[in-house]
């Protein structure tokens, strides 16, 4: 099957190489955007779900489908303990079991308990509210934890935004990991320029479900860098499922940069973009700094507008080396990942040390 077919399941029924890993945790909202007392409607690897958070805070997912009559449960209302479909007015706990069914009668057998709602697990951490689609997490251990942001182990993100794009899960992450395209789709004079483009060495080594690009000296022709003064050091890291982490030290002054994609369907992902800093004065420059956030997600949904164009024709695609070694880590640790499941085993890490060289 092309890269340009991808789909959530495949005809038969068997796993499909590009669809998402169910196995996982995945990036739902940020936890500022989810208030108490509120459920919210997304979709998410392909489900229809219901994000809530409770009374006392605690968020919550459910399949966002009443049984009854299949009417969307975020129609009805929320009282931070049940919700109250729209249409017949079944009610439903925070972990999906029906509670109430006004229309039967005193006499009649049939026990509301005995409907549920599926219930996924849903975390908060670091200000984030994150979903996980596979069976009990509990239960199966050998599993990417949801990933955590050293230096702001109490913190939330000082900046968070959303965009969605057109483009399925691996073409998302391929780009969110793609070295070489910064000067042509990245070009402002904040950032880079076409004339910048110089040769780089980045040595990488593996990592938890994954692999960084060991701490270094950012690259002279990446501007923003410079904000932070002094001599700033940073560490890349990718993980599965979909997850970058850039961490940024300059002196005591630390900013982090988590991206996280959610594919929404078949054609469609969610780049999730959380930002945090420990510098007092970054704060003051918030409402400077979103506009500048939002152009680069931009840019990357304006080219994968573009590439879906080209996508459309399933062509033969090419991965270059080194420039594009990064991709086919990413598919190699997607498919380790899922022989390991399938084989119930630990996950055996396949990528090795290595510097990479390629010029952007």
């Amino acid at each position: 099957m092309g890269a340009a077919r991808q789909q959530i399941t495949s005809a038969t029924g068997a796993a499909d190489p590009a669809t998402p890993l169910r196995e996982a945790w995945y990036y739902a909202i940020s936890g500022a955007c989810l208030k108490p007392r509120a459920i919210r409607a997304k979709v998410m690897l392909g489900e229809p779900v219901l994000l809530g958070r409770d009374a006392d805070g605690a968020p919550f997912a459910l399949r966002n489908i009443c049984p009854h009559r299949g009417m969307p449960l975020t129609a009805g209302r929320f009282d931070g303990c049940e919700i109250e479909c729209c249409y017949h007015g079944w009610r439903f706990d925070t972990a999906g079991r029906c509670t109430a069914i006004p229309a039967l009668v005193p006499g009649q057998s049939f026990a509301p308990g005995r409907v549920r709602v599926q219930r996924f697990p849903a975390r908060e951490v670091q200000g984030n509210v994150w979903v996980f689609f596979g069976e009990d997490p509990a239960a199966t251990p050998d599993i990417p934890e949801i990933p955590e942001i050293d230096g702001f182990e109490n913190a939330v993100p000082r900046l968070a935004e959303s965009v969605t794009f057109n483009a399925a899960i691996d073409h998302a992450v391929v780009g969110l990991m793609d070295p070489a395209h910064g000067p042509f789709v990245h070009r402002a004079w904040w950032w880079r320029s076409r004339r910048s483009i110089h040769a780089k060495a980045k040595a990488f080594a593996p990592s938890p479900w994954g692999f960084t690009m060991t701490r270094h000296a950012p690259s002279t022709n990446s501007r923003a860098y410079r904000l932070l003064g002094g001599a700033p050091e940073t560490e890349i890291v990718f993980r599965l499922p979909s997850v970058r982490i850039e961490h940024v030290r300059a002196g005591r002054h630390i900013v982090c940069n988590l991206t996280a994609i959610t594919p929404i369907d078949d054609r469609t992902s969610e780049i999730n973009h959380c930002i945090y800093w420990n510098a007092p004065w970054l704060s003051a420059l918030k409402p400077v700094l979103r506009p500048y956030v939002r152009a680069f997600l931009h840019q990357d949904r304006a080219i994968m507008e573009r590439q879906s164009q080209g996508l459309r024709w399933d062509p033969a695609l090419m991965l270059i080396d080194d420039a594009d070694t990064q991709a086919k880590w990413y598919y190699r640790l997607k498919r380790e990942y899922r022989r390991a499941r399938a084989e119930n085993r630990p996950f055996d890490n396949p990528i090795k040390p290595r510097t990479l060289e390629w010029r952007s």
